[in-house]
């Protein structure tokens, strides 16, 4: 007998890595160790690893479209994730599926992988912040993607929470300026603005080969999307989601010849567990 015990549904819109440390996959890979069941649409296919990326080939918007509506018109979809857009006409598509989409949208902001390779091309940065920003629940830039939604260098704490406020302001929606890529040696502080307030969210940084953190913001933002599925708050979910992140990083595992990956702990096997130093 089918019991009616609904099951938490999450969704990312984003790039497939055919490495399998970044987009759809590590989206995919974060709900499952949520408890959440991900649907996805793949907005461009990528060929990469975590040292660079050789080839793009992005999806069509008119199937982009079909992928969404087809997860939309059936599945109760609690919390969508963008990552990877890549084009403008694949955001006005992505934006003009959600705009009646009642669930939490969380944007990841995607515009340069952790090898240096745009992601976003230069005319589809504006259309991200006048089409997809407004439609957001929260979106997750790292410091050079703040710099560039806010117009300003951020240099101090100062200007991050200066940036915070304008991108609110412009945007409607919250914010979370990551510091990952800030100057501190000792931990990682993300600056957090919400509509009910701001709080900050550190961590340790570890010492690890830098590839180790290939995926990290792709990650961030699909454990928030299915913490929000799970019925957590949104300030409940950013902050698991904080946590989960740095778990991952300390749970590393040897995936290749030059470089560590993440991965959730409760599939490591304990002999893949050890941190690898710089």
């Amino acid at each position: 007998m089918i019991q009616d015990n609904f099951y938490p549904v999450a969704m990312t819109i984003a790039g497939s890595d055919s490495g399998g440390g970044a987009g759809i996959q590590a989206d995919l890979r974060t709900f499952a160790a949520f408890g959440v069941f991900g649907c996805s649409a793949v907005t461009a296919l990528t060929a990469q690893n975590p040292l660079r990326v050789s080839g793009i080939m992005p999806v069509s918007p008119g199937n982009v479209k079909a992928q969404i509506e087809a997860v939309l018109s059936e599945f109760e979809v609690k919390a969508i994730k963008t990552g990877m857009l890549f084009s403008r006409e694949i955001i006005e598509t992505v934006a003009d599926c959600l705009v009646e989409f009642k669930g939490a949208v969380i944007v990841d902001p995607v515009m340069v992988s952790t090898s240096g390779s745009r992601l976003l091309r230069d005319d589809a940065v504006e259309t991200l912040m006048k089409r997809l920003l407004p439609l957001a629940t929260v979106v997750t830039p790292n410091l050079f993607e703040a710099e560039i939604l806010a117009g300003q260098t951020i240099a101090t704490e100062e200007d991050t929470k200066f940036a915070a406020e304008f991108c609110r302001r412009r945007f409607g929606c919250g914010i979370i300026i990551k510091g990952g890529h800030s100057p501190d040696a000792e931990e990682a502080s993300d600056y957090v603005l919400l509509e009910d307030g701001a709080f900050t969210l550190s961590t340790k940084r570890l010492p690890l080969p830098e590839l180790t953190t290939h995926g990290t913001g792709c990650t961030f933002s699909a454990a928030i999307a299915a913490g929000i599925a799970n019925g957590l708050s949104l300030k409940e979910a950013v902050a698991g989601a904080k946590d989960f992140v740095q778990s991952l990083l300390e749970h590393n595992v040897r995936t290749g010849k030059r470089f560590r990956s993440m991965f959730p702990a409760g599939f490591v096997k304990k002999e893949n567990t050890d941190v690898l130093e710089p």
